[in-house]
């Protein structure tokens, strides 16, 4: 115990973290552990898992495979390999983001030792437990520590190139994450302009510092550009990764796609308003109002303006917003100034977001309840995995079939929801660029899919039971397959082999 105990003060003493954070990042630690038994089953890792395994395999990503996000994500999963090894990266990753958060908690508020450990705890919470899917490695969870990283390099050091430069840099590997963390970046900007006499030198001033961010969040995604088109990937990778999230703007009404576009994207046009007309009365009131209430509202404003992008309801885009959100909350109560009742505004937007576009959650204690119950032997493996769907059971028996079946080389393809579930399970890959239902719905058609199937026969195609029609390949699975499996409805089609001359 005394040698544990040295080590850990050894540790706390080299990293320069105090004893109330390194007993936090346990805790952290501590509620991830469930997240490391949890089956392959999660629909967006799995694609990502998917996309990772072609780049294992050496295929181009956007070119062989498909997907809508920028690289690193995927670059991420190839990394893992597997849902074990892809949480304890975002474990790994989270740490690492708690410890910046810390950082610009004590850059914001230096002498309010209270409210940083609020602040910080807040956060650690918010980003870790299953509330918000802390638990699951989505694209929000590893952009929010690099664009914490940039802040906090513009919020302690010297404006200089160098400085500026490497800020835009951190912003950029955020927005290669995901695109939109760069609704971050105006947050810095417009702190620049409220906080300055706005005369001729300080525009100019500002206009260079812009200028030299602006060119770090250029410059690695102008790599990435240049890296696409040398694998002749380009217009895919752009494509893909920037240009298809358009549409994603206001995408959850799907009743006004028909409407001209001022009036179909009205909502998104007011939000914008709102952010705007916050910044002017954050400006016409900069005298009476702290510099840190005026950041950490413009940065909660914008980012509740990119989580709500799409008015779509998925949790996870509100951890773009938790770090303001948690600064904020941290001044409600470890302050005792005017703006400690002044933070209610802002913060009142903050939960009125997610009530009025009425995003999800995910229940908290029955996660942890049911990894008790599965540690303690209560339920067995299956009943464990069963709860995070009845499919799931059957998936690893598909996917289990699939690797006894077939080499790696061999492609398969699988028609269902769950489709990149079984593709990241077996370690198999389709034979054209598509790895989930709706992608083949979104991006291309059923009848050139079915083209594609019959041009590059998979080896296997299997048939999921809560899959929608396709009734374009019915002709191939009669002249070229034969039916070797059902697996709890699902049906698995086996290539008829060739007779031997």
């Amino acid at each position: 115990m005394k040698k544990i105990r040295a080590g850990l003060n050894t540790f706390i003493g080299k990293t320069h973290i105090p004893v109330w954070l390194a007993i936090l990042l346990a805790a952290v630690i501590v509620l991830r552990i469930p997240s490391f038994f949890e089956p392959f089953s999660y629909g967006d890792e799995m694609i990502y898992l998917t996309l990772g395994e072609g780049v294992r395999q050496g295929m181009t990503l956007y070119k062989d495979i498909h997907d809508n996000k920028p690289p690193l994500l995927y670059l991420a999963a190839a990394v893992a390999g597997n849902v074990f090894w892809f949480k304890a990266i975002l474990a790994f990753w989270n740490i690492i983001t708690i410890v910046l958060f810390w950082h610009l908690a004590k850059a914001l508020f230096p002498t309010r030792d209270k409210l940083q450990k609020l602040a910080t705890a807040i956060f650690a919470i918010l980003t870790t437990i299953p509330l918000l899917e802390g638990n699951i490695a989505n694209a929000e969870m590893f952009m929010v520590g690099p664009t914490i990283a940039a802040f906090l390099v513009l919020l302690t050091r010297k404006l200089n190139f160098r400085s500026l430069f490497g800020a835009g840099v951190l912003f950029s590997i955020a927005t290669l994450f995901k695109v939109p963390a760069v609704f971050d970046i105006p947050a810095i900007i417009a702190f620049w302009l409220i906080s300055s006499a706005l005369n001729k030198s300080s525009l100019k001033e500002i206009a260079k510092n812009s200028l030299f961010l602006g060119l770090g969040w250029a410059t690695p995604i102008a790599l990435s550009f240049v890296w696409y088109y040398l694998a002749g990937a380009f217009k895919e990778y752009f494509v893909a990764a920037f240009l298809q999230n358009v549409g994603y703007l206001s995408s959850w009404r799907g009743s006004g796609v028909a409407k001209p576009f001022l009036l179909r994207n009205l909502p998104l046009l007011v939000r914008g308003a709102v952010v705007l007309a916050t910044a002017v009365i954050l400006y016409l009131k900069k005298k009476k109002l702290s510099k840190q209430f005026v950041f950490l509202t413009l940065w909660l404003m914008l980012a509740l303006f990119a989580a709500t992008l799409s008015e779509r309801p998925y949790p996870h885009y509100l951890l773009q917003a938790v770090a303001p959100i948690s600064l904020l909350l941290g001044v409600l109560f470890a302050e005792k100034t005017i703006e400690q009742s002044l933070v209610i505004i802002p913060l009142a937007i903050a939960f009125f977001v997610p009530v009025y576009y009425k995003f999800w959650y995910y229940p908290t204690t029955p996660y942890y309840v049911k990894f008790v119950k599965f540690a303690i032997g209560k339920i067995d493996k299956n009943q464990y995995f069963d709860s995070f769907g009845t499919q799931v059971t059957r998936n690893y028996q598909i996917a289990d079939f699939l690797v006894k079946s077939s080499t790696p080389k061999d492609r398969v393809f699988v028609w269902g929801p769950d489709g990149s579930t079984i593709y990241a399970l077996s370690r198999r890959l389709p034979p054209g660029k598509y790895v989930i239902d709706y992608h083949i719905n979104d991006f291309s058609s059923r009848k050139d899919e079915a083209a594609v199937l019959e041009k590059n026969k998979p080896k296997f195609i299997v048939l999921l039971p809560d899959a929608g029609p396709f009734p374009e390949i019915v002709p191939l699975l009669r002249s070229s397959y034969i039916s070797v499996l059902t697996l709890d409805g699902a049906e698995i089609w086996s290539l008829r082999q060739k007779p031997a001359r």
